[in-house]
């Protein structure tokens, strides 16, 4: 059955956008002074003191906590695996995301142990499943034939997305992380990030979940025969999504918009999830300073996406297993980096003198 669908199509995706401003730059200038007054080298712990300052900024406060964890994990088919450019069948996408609930993915295992909670969300599997129902469809249209979607379903996706990123800060999250599953949806974000950043398929297409060259190359053909028969307008992020993206980029950019609007960082997975962060950026440009890259992940366009978004991963890891896992792997790091920050002795706590930056 299909989930909730919007009262009136578009009005939270326009409250919403209303409401992201830019950072609080005294916040950040606070963080910066108390990273400057810890008794270690100056800018010694490198991005992850600029993540913190980022974060001070978000939420306007130089008292940074990243307490409850969430990843939310946005599940969808894709109607383009018809065209075969997948190594697995459509059925693969409700098997895998049934087990987030059993806790045997990558994605689960990898939350327990960073301390996370873990949201599944079934935003347009192509079976009725036990995940969050969200369902805008039972999977997306083939991108190679007709529009992925309809243009009030891409708005219902992000504005699903928006939802859920909103209950989550009511409920005390205080960082989000992005993930997906569906089969597919590598060709769909590698026909976003084509549209976006104006490249040719082949530079923005990888091999996904494994395919021969055979299959790599037909997928790249089914990327641009889409493009060219939509022509999607590529300064239309909701546009974009409809004629040739995917329900679970639409809710991932949601959540990346929902999370700006309530000043809170969320944090970049990998390639896919990358291609939603463009999409919400496209949508409204000033979500850009919420978002937190995790990880640089094998697919050959991520690296042109975190430059446009002008992002720095954490981490370098190759990784290339979605579902949020990249996301989750920093929280660690984070976790870390905040107690440094509040915990360790200021310079003039132990009556040492500061260093000083040298020009």
């Amino acid at each position: 059955m299909l989930g909730q669908q919007p009262q009136t199509e578009g009005k939270l995706l326009e409250e919403t956008i209303k409401k992201i401003s830019p950072p609080d730059t005294e916040a950040m200038e606070r963080c910066q002074r108390r990273w400057d007054s810890i008794a270690k080298p100056l800018h010694s712990l490198g991005r992850l003191e600029e993540v913190l300052i980022q974060t001070a900024g978000m939420t306007g406060s130089d008292e940074v906590h990243f307490g409850k964890k969430a990843l939310v994990v946005m599940c969808a088919d894709n109607g383009v695996v018809a065209e075969g450019i997948s190594q697995t069948g459509q059925e693969v996408t409700a098997i895998v995301a049934e087990n987030f609930l059993s806790g045997d993915t990558s994605a689960a295992i990898m939350c327990r142990a960073a301390g996370a909670d873990l949201f599944p969300v079934d935003i347009g599997i192509a079976r009725d499943t036990k995940l969050r129902n969200e369902k805008i469809a039972y999977g997306t249209k083939n991108m190679a034939q007709e529009w992925a979607m309809t243009r009030a379903q891409a708005v219902c996706a992000v504005e699903t997305g928006i939802r859920i990123a909103e209950e989550l800060a009511e409920e005390g999250y205080e960082i989000i992380a992005t993930g997906e599953m569906g089969i597919g949806n590598t060709t769909t974000s590698s026909a976003v990030a084509a549209v976006l950043l104006e490249k040719p398929a082949e530079e923005m297409t990888g091999r996904g979940a494994g395919l021969t060259s055979e299959a790599l190359k037909r997928k790249q053909e089914v990327i641009k025969r889409a493009v060219k028969l939509h022509e999607p307008d590529r300064s239309d992020g909701i546009d974009v999504l409809a004629k040739v993206g995917g329900f679970d980029l639409g809710g991932m950019a949601g959540v990346f918009l929902g999370g700006a609007a309530k000043k809170i960082p969320v944090i970049i997975d990998g390639f896919i999830s990358a291609a939603a962060a463009l999409l919400a950026v496209t949508i409204c440009p000033e979500a850009k300073a919420y978002m937190i890259a995790s990880h640089l992940s094998k697919e050959p366009a991520m690296q042109m996406i975190l430059e446009a978004l002008e992002k720095k991963p954490l981490l370098t890891c190759d990784m290339c297993l979605g579902e949020g896992t990249g996301a989750v792997a920093i929280f660690p790091l984070l976790q870390m980096a905040e107690d440094v920050y509040k915990k360790m002795s200021t310079f003039g706590e132990i009556s040492i003198e500061s260093y000083k930056e040298l020009k």
